[in-house]
């Protein structure tokens, strides 16, 4: 089995290791990752210019390359350059902080997973609820359940399976919760300043999550909270189905200016 590992908090960063230590067992494994932190980049791609990448020593990986580019460049690089042939399975992470909710619009490691599914290989997503834990132990455990899941059964091509681990010990952890997207809200801040001496301004977002108002136990967002390891089936079919009709009855359709 050919398994490509990616994320967004760079080739060097912790959670990726402890990815590649989850699943050497699997096959053999291709790391391709951004060479410094993307985090919150969404699904940008790179396309007014070049593509840097070099080749990397990664242990336990058969190759890896360290790309100056985004999750999701290392995603199309990879399957439609890199590799030689496609990989079986795409996995993004292990995340350092949580990917839940109306959040996976802005994730670079949801974004990385969602680009392979739109290149026709399954993909995981997953994320630490922690954006200082370096105990990754129960998310290597988690991926490596669900990556021979993924490699014996089949799922929709069109869908990804993104994976939330609450910091806790194993024995904390309740166990697993199939669940829906819910909700990420949040105070934003942006924090004006003036630097250098011209007096530039410049603004730094901060802010605060805002406790959910739905506590339905089978979304993202409350089972993490509640102790869960959500699994959350993503697909990229966006419409709406449910106002189609309505807005057909604004009379507009089918009628010329």
């Amino acid at each position: 089995m050919r398994i490509l590992i990616t994320n967004d908090d760079g080739i060097n960063a912790c959670g990726i290791k402890a990815l590649v230590m989850a699943l050497s067992s699997l096959g053999n494994l291709y790391v391709i990752a951004p060479s410094g932190e993307r985090s919150a980049c969404g699904h940008g791609i790179t396309i007014r210019e070049p593509i840097k990448i070099n080749k990397y020593d990664f242990p336990l990986a058969l190759e890896a390359w360290s790309v100056e580019g985004t999750p999701a460049d290392c995603v199309k690089l990879g399957i439609t350059t890199l590799l030689k042939e496609k990989p079986d399975l795409v996995v993004s992470g292990i995340n350092q902080g949580p990917n839940l909710g109306t959040d996976i619009f802005y994730s670079g490691t949801v974004s990385a997973a969602i680009e392979a599914i739109l290149l026709g290989v399954p993909a995981i997503a997953i994320s630490l609820a922690s954006h200082t834990s370096q105990d990754f132990s129960v998310a290597q455990k988690t991926v490596k359940i669900l990556s021979e899941n993924m490699l014996k059964k089949e799922l929709a091509p069109d869908t990804l399976l993104n994976v939330n681990v609450p910091a806790l010990s194993l024995k904390n952890i309740k166990g697993f919760k199939v669940t829906k997207l819910g909700e990420r809200k949040y105070i934003n801040n942006f924090e004006h300043k003036k630097i250098g001496p011209n007096g530039t301004d410049y603004y730094l977002l901060t802010g605060q999550a805002v406790l959910p108002e739905k506590k339905e136990e089978d979304l993202d967002v409350i089972a993490v909270e509640n102790g869960y390891i959500s699994i959350t089936p993503i697909h990229f079919d966006l419409t709406n189905y449910r106002i189609m009709e309505q807005i057909k009855q604004w009379g507009i359709e089918n009628k010329g200016f």
